[in-house]
């Protein structure tokens, strides 16, 4: 099924995914989620909600609809990188999903968005976790080049038990 966005959130709808955003911050994915469920049809099938239902899935670390919302966002969205992002994200945690999914699900994104760093970061910490840790220095490599802040990449690397594999080699950047 296709889903079209609207073409701007209402007022009060973008009132209610700022309500989102709020409960989210406050660690209640359970209030966000009613929140959500305020939102019209078509408000509920707009990038930003579907951003948002997507947060409270992790959240609430309920795959399925997290996954969902992302196929979902990346219909709407296929110009935003965030669909491709929490798609494989998703698709890494899902029951069927796993390691080398997520990697088949995101590696077409670093060729069409060159410039976003947390795509090669991704794909970095799936090939350190995959027992890659070549392929894995090489996608931090870009992830660097895209962030163009080497400071940032390395304190985020230092503290992601995914790259822990390489993490000798981080620390001398």
């Amino acid at each position: 099924m296709k889903f079209m966005p609207a073409a701007e959130l209402t007022l009060r709808e973008g009132r209610i995914i700022d309500s989102i955003d709020g409960w989210l911050m406050l660690g209640s994915p359970s209030e966000a989620l009613m929140e959500f469920g305020r939102l019209s049809p078509v408000g509920a099938s707009h990038p930003r909600s579907l951003d948002a239902r997507w947060r409270i899935a992790a959240a609430m670390r309920d795959w399925d609809s997290a996954l969902e919302a992302a196929v979902q966002l990346q219909q709407v969205a296929p110009d935003d990188p965030a669909g491709w992002i929490h798609r494989s994200y998703a698709i890494r945690r899902h029951k069927l999903g796993g390691l080398h999914k997520a990697w088949d699900a995101l590696l077409p994104a670093a060729s069409r968005f060159p410039k976003v760093s947390v795509i090669p970061y991704n794909l970095a910490c799936y090939a350190a976790q995959l027992g890659q840790p070549i392929d894995a220095w090489d996608w931090l490599h870009r992830a660097i080049e895209a962030a163009e802040d080497i400071r940032l990449i390395k304190n985020q690397a230092l503290n992601d038990p995914d790259l822990k594999p390489i993490w000798d080699r981080v620390k001398g950047l």
